[in-house]
């Protein structure tokens, strides 16, 4: 178990493990009723990075996720097999850049797939029903 903290702390993990803190935190927030699901669909456009027909929040979230498995499991596997200096940085280098392309790749397929559980128009919102009086 250590051996996976370690490496969740350590370069290249610890940048997706802060993302996957945010998006631990946003999806509490959410949980709890002080933000909504789609709170920020309207600021980014999923179009541009083929990622539409699910809410942002949740297209970023399984991105994050997967990126930060990937990258969690690369170094571990990088940590065991003990490579010399020069050469595990070159790895760790090459897998910050690798894991968030798979991860996008993964992001694709998975939003594909889940685009039709989610209708095309937004239903109400929290906000609807306070201008109702």
């Amino acid at each position: 178990m250590g051996e996976y903290l370690s490496a969740a702390a350590d370069f290249p993990t610890m940048l997706l493990s802060a993302a996957l803190v945010v998006v631990l935190g946003f999806w509490l927030l959410v949980l709890s009723g002080v933000a909504e699901r789609g709170a920020f669909d309207s600021d980014v456009d999923a179009e541009a990075l083929r990622l539409g027909g699910v809410p942002v929040a949740v297209s970023a979230s399984f991105f994050v996720v997967i990126g930060w498995a990937l990258s969690l499991s690369g170094s571990v596997l990088l940590h065991r097999v003990g490579l010399p200096g020069v050469a595990a940085s070159l790895l760790s280098l090459l897998l910050l850049f690798l894991a968030p392309f798979v991860s996008w790749r993964a992001t694709r397929c998975l939003v594909r797939r889940l685009a039709k559980f989610f209708p095309e128009e937004p239903g109400p919102s929290r906000r609807d029903f306070a201008d109702l009086t």
